[in-house]
């Protein structure tokens, strides 16, 4: 009876998989206007695709967050060839965040002092879900969440591990942890 149940386990964390690997979130509709863009660091192309949402006005404010703390805006400036008053004007670099869970913290904290009603966060496609997940339980339920998966090629290992951390961190949030 019990290699039966975990024979079940088995297969229906099979096809969760299946379906978390093959079904990937997507871009967002880039006519959707939000308060703010938040984008999540460690990935290519976020960043790239949340200043290029930034200079099309479809939001006034962008958090960079998850930033190393001796990077300066004019590093990443230059480093993204766009112009420093870019910087100075409509993007805050957040230093605190050193995992998903504490971007979602870094958020939060930010998009209250701002008093924003809608956020687009901006990560990869194979990281939408969790960071997603950990943004809803780190603020208030007022505030719009539009999710904006920037396309990648994961490998099989990153799925693996990214769909697990997933579900240990679901898990998590049903036992209220």
């Amino acid at each position: 009876m019990l290699i039966r149940f975990f024979c079940f386990l088995l297969l229906i964390w099979m096809i969760g998989f299946g379906w978390f690997a093959v079904d990937l979130p997507r871009a967002a509709d880039e006519n959707v206007e939000t308060d703010s863009i938040v984008v999540l660091t460690g990935g290519p192309q976020r960043i790239e695709h949340a200043l290029q949402l930034l200079e099309a006005n479809k939001a006034k404010n962008l958090l960079i967050s998850g930033v190393d703390r001796d990077v300066k805006p004019g590093e990443l400036a230059a480093a993204y060839d766009r112009n420093l008053t870019l910087f100075d004007c409509c993007i805050d670099l957040g230093f605190q965040a050193v995992d998903t869970r504490s971007n979602a913290l870094e958020t939060a904290r930010w998009a209250a002092r701002r008093k924003d009603t809608s956020i687009r966060l901006v990560t990869s496609d194979w990281h939408m879900r969790r960071a997603r997940l950990e943004l809803e339980r780190a603020v208030p339920a007022d505030i719009a969440i539009i999710s904006d998966a920037v396309h990648s090629a994961p490998s099989l290992g990153t799925l693996f591990k990214e769909y697990n951390k997933y579900l240990m961190r679901r898990l998590a949030a049903l036992a209220g942890v």
